[in-house]
């Protein structure tokens, strides 16, 4: 689907190695990100309810030349919809703003355990891709714990983790806790936004000396950790760069370098998933 490859999922779907975000990308800035992704070559298209902007990526989508069955669409059940039959209502409001009949990887956005109805929500979710209106499930900010009592509640895990993970919180134990149980981790804000940890010193050497920018290395350690990133730009010429990744594989020193930057508690918020709470 991309030229970077793609993963098997734990139901046999594919999904490509890279992936566009697209929030806070809205109106006709989110609907025009969108189309020059596609055209770029993204194949995966991450949005949620929460973004308010369904809309905009559904009219990329109708609008775009790329074919429907060639687009994984990502969108995320907000917290105030949880429960079965609520998850089931979200998900048709979710279709008709998208302009799908399916939904491509439908995830649980945060597991807010305080409400205590995620599981509910899974069930529908395992219902939802019975009836083949949704071809993946997975779940977004899940700890290992949570993750746990799904597959003990439902003998179902998800497909997908979509994670905070960047070079100041690299998530090590969770990501090879998803490597064991054949969950593919997805990695939001992959870049680490304002915290910038691609202007480290070490990442701009291991740049210079691939002949790189020190965004494709974060990119390409993303990559080499079997990490799927999902960068967001609304500027066509670094949807490209992010994209392309030129200059190779790093060397295993280089990744433990990056990894290394790595903070006790490098979250960019305070998006702790045991207290958080998303509506």
């Amino acid at each position: 689907m991309t030229s970077l490859g793609t993963h098997t999922l734990n139901d046999g779907t594919q999904l490509p190695a890279i992936g566009f975000g697209t929030y806070p990308l809205r109106d006709q800035e989110g609907t025009d990100a969108v189309l020059s992704a596609l055209e770029i070559g993204y194949r995966l298209i991450d949005t949620a309810v929460n973004y308010g902007n369904e809309d905009a990526v559904g009219r990329a989508i109708a609008q775009s030349e790329v074919p429907r069955s060639e687009i994984v669409v990502t969108t995320k059940l907000p917290g105030r919809d949880h429960g079965y039959d609520e998850t089931l209502r979200s998900f048709d409001a979710s279709a008709a703003a998208l302009g799908v009949d399916t939904i491509d990887l439908y995830l649980i956005h945060w597991p807010n355990p305080s409400v205590g109805k995620f599981p509910e929500s899974w069930k529908a979710m395992v219902q939802l891709q019975k009836d083949h209106r949704v071809r993946s499930i997975g779940v977004s900010n899940f700890t290992q714990a949570f993750l746990e009592r799904l597959g003990a509640e439902t003998g179902v895990l998800p497909a997908v983790n979509q994670v905070e993970v960047h070079p100041y919180f690299p998530q090590e134990a969770l990501v090879e806790y998803h490597r064991e149980q054949g969950i593919v981790t997805e990695a939001w804000s992959p870049l680490g936004k304002r915290a910038a940890p691609y202007q480290e010193q070490v990442i701009g050497d291991i740049a210079k000396a691939h002949g790189v920018t020190p965004t494709q290395v974060v990119l390409r350690w993303h990559l080499q950790r079997g990490i799927v990133p999902l960068p967001k730009s609304g500027n066509p010429e670094r949807q490209l760069a992010n994209f392309s990744l030129p200059g190779g594989e790093l060397s295993a020193e280089e990744l433990s370098a990056i990894t290394a930057l790595g903070r006790e508690n490098g979250r960019l918020f305070g998006g702790d998933p045991n207290t958080h709470e998303e509506m």
